[in-house]
Order: C-alpha cells, then sequence, then structure tokens
C-alpha cells in the first residue's frame, strides 16, 4: 500500500464539502423507492404464507436489503445530512426506525461517537464499533478471555449470531452510561414503547406468527446484510488503527474506511454506503451524493482502499490488528507470528 504526504489529505475535505448540501428531489425520490418495494413486499409475504411458507421467507432476503435503505435514510437524518430540514429528518429518522428496530436517536449518538473515534485503540473502542484487540492486547489475556473473544470473533457467531443480540439486546437497553448520554438514553426507551405498541396493533390483526414469519427474518436477514457491510468498511486488511495519542482522522477516514466496489445494484440496495471513505471524511454529505463524489474527483480512485466482493470473503478470518505489521491478521497469522518470536527468543 502507498503512502501519501498528509498535505495530500489536507486537501480533501474542501473537495467533498462541495457535496454535502441536500437535494429534496433526490431525498424524496429515494424515500419512494425504499418505502414503497418495502410495503409492496411485506405485504406479498403475508399474501403468500397460505401459499408457501418457504417463498415467504425466502422474499424476506429480498426485502431486508430495503430495509437496508431505509436504515441508510435513518443514518443519514441521524447525521442531519438526509434534508436541509432538521425536524424532516428527525420525523423521517424516527418513523424508519419503527421498520428497522434501531433506536432513531440512540443509535444515532452512538454512531457519531464512532466518527470521532473510529481507528482509536482505546477503553470505549467498541461503542459503536466491533471490538478489536491488538496482538499485544490478546497476549496479555487469560486463557479464559481468550476463548470468550475467540469465539466471539468466529464467523457464525459474528455475522449469525452478534447480529441479533445487537437489535434485540444492545439497541433496547441503554448500555453506553457515559456522561451526556442521558437524553439518548431516555429516547431508546421512548423507541421501545412505541415499538411495542406499532407491532402490538400488527399482531392483533394479523396474528404472532404471521408477524413471525413475515418480519422477524427481514429483520434477522437485515441484521447480518448491515453488520456485514459495516464489517467490511472497518476490517479490512490494510486497515488504520493508532492509539489515541497518535491518532489523525483524515487517516482514519481515508485508510480505516474502505472503498467496497459493487456492482451498481449493490451500490443502490445498500444506499451507497460502499463509498465508506467520503462518508468518514464528511459525514454531512447524503448517501445519494456519494457515487457523485467519487467517481468526479480522480483523487479518490488513488487514495481509496478500495475491496472487491470477491476480495471482501477474507476478511472474515480477520481476527487481531497487528500493531507491527500495521494490519489485521488471521488466527493462522497469529500463531505463525508467536512460533517466530519464540525461535528468535532460543
Amino acid at each position: 500500500m502507498q503512502h501519501y504526504n498528509d498535505n495530500i489529505y489536507k486537501e480533501l475535505p474542501a473537495i467533498v464539502r462541495q457535496y454535502q448540501l441536500p437535494n429534496t428531489r433526490k431525498a424524496i425520490g429515494q424515500i419512494i423507492t425504499s418505502f414503497l418495494p418495502f410495503f409492496a413486499i411485506w405485504v406479498l409475504m403475508y399474501f403468500l404464507l397460505e401459499v408457501s411458507p418457504w417463498l415467504t421467507i425466502s422474499l424476506a432476503l429480498v426485502n431486508a436489503f430495503f430495509l437496508a435503505r431505509i436504515f441508510i435514510i435513518q443514518h443519514d437524518c441521524g447525521h442531519q445530512s438526509f434534508t436541509s430540514s432538521r425536524i424532516a429528518n428527525d420525523i423521517v429518522g424516527a418513523l424508519s426506525s419503527f421498520l428497522t428496530f434501531i433506536p432513531y436517536k440512540y443509535w444515532a449518538k452512538s454512531h457519531n461517537f464512532h466518527h470521532g473515534h473510529n481507528g482509536q485503540l482505546w477503553e470505549h473502542r467498541d461503542i459503536g464499533d466491533i471490538n478489536t484487540l491488538t496482538v499485544k492486547e490478546f497476549d496479555a489475556l487469560s486463557r479464559f478471555k481468550k476463548l470468550q473473544y475467540m469465539i466471539f470473533r468466529s464467523a457464525p457467531v459474528l455475522f449469525g449470531i452478534v447480529p441479533i443480540i445487537y437489535i434485540f439486546i444492545n439497541n433496547r437497553i441503554p448500555m453506553i452510561k457515559q456522561k451526556g448520554w442521558e437524553f439518548a438514553n431516555r429516547s431508546l426507551w421512548w423507541n421501545n414503547l412505541f415499538l411495542l405498541l406499532i407491532h402490538s396493533v400488527i399482531i392483533f390483526f394479523l396474528g404472532w406468527q404471521a408477524f413471525l414469519l413475515v418480519h422477524l427474518p427481514i429483520i434477522v436477514a437485515f441484521g447480518t446484510i448491515s453488520f456485514w457491510f459495516f464489517y467490511i468498511q472497518h476490517q479490512h486488511e490494510v486497515t488504520y488503527k493508532a492509539f489515541k495519542d497518535k491518532w489523525d482522522y483524515l487517516k482514519a477516514s481515508m485508510e480505516g474506511s474502505s472503498y467496497y466496489k459493487l456492482p451498481k445494484i449493490g451500490h443502490w440496495l445498500s444506499g451507497n454506503i460502499g463509498y465508506h471513505h467520503i462518508h468518514h471524511l464528511n459525514a454531512q454529505v447524503p448517501n445519494y451524493e456519494l457515487p457523485r463524489c467519487h467517481h468526479e474527483n480522480p483523487i479518490f480512485d488513488e487514495l481509496a482502499r478500495s475491496i472487491t466482493f470477491v476480495e471482501s470473503l477474507k476478511c472474515i478470518y480477520h481476527r487481531l490488528w497487528d500493531e507491527d505489521g500495521g494490519k489485521m491478521i488471521t488466527w493462522r497469522e497469529y500463531l505463525k507470528k508467536r512460533k517466530e518470536a519464540k525461535m528468535l527468543k532460543q
């Protein structure tokens, strides 16, 4: 990976700033092309229940991508970047949260924290992020703690169990107790209350069996899809991580956030979140302007840490941050590193 001097990075914020103005027409268009297909498929799934429960559940995967688009709208509203109106952002964001099961205000607070600390190796690195240990930190753990971490970082747990826990537990109970989170924590309880009321009404009219076979599979599939994208955006091999005293925001944005190079339909279904390097440079750029920002400025093709879908599959095996090598490593690489260290001591 070629390294660039600080002056090149310092030019980037001014370039990206030109794209941060919200576009009402594009915002409305995205709402229409996200919510209407979601509800259409959602209704179709209920009608298909009597025909084929398996066909119904298979449609859940399709609808999970539309829910992902709705979540990106909610995400932009949390950054106050989706429209130029704070009131409109908050209304759309709150309504979206009742479908995604991700509390609007609480999650936005956590996510903005992530933006201010992305790639920092410090005690609160798991807020809005996936907990990642360095090789030295892992070596210092007890055997039991090592086993816990190994289980947590295993693919079945990380992409199957963790997204479910994240949606149904982490985002239902205010676990962040830091000062300044009081309002966000209260808003979480209000979100829980409205979720309970809304879905109680749905279950009353449609039945709990139908609800579990329609909406639950959508939520579970959406959780896995969203978690996968977030993982790839920050857990690629040559990502950026540094301790707080050496951390640099611009490097964390460009080197610590990947450009997930997908087909156009992939970017469309995921709300353009694959252009994550642009998003971390300036969270005020709406998702519908991210592709234009990247492609109109060739410098991003040079600087961005791009990764294709096939290449991203290798990221599944990334477990630890190797401070010496400046990259994510697998368990096999970790064991090889330990073996070499022992041989040097002999």
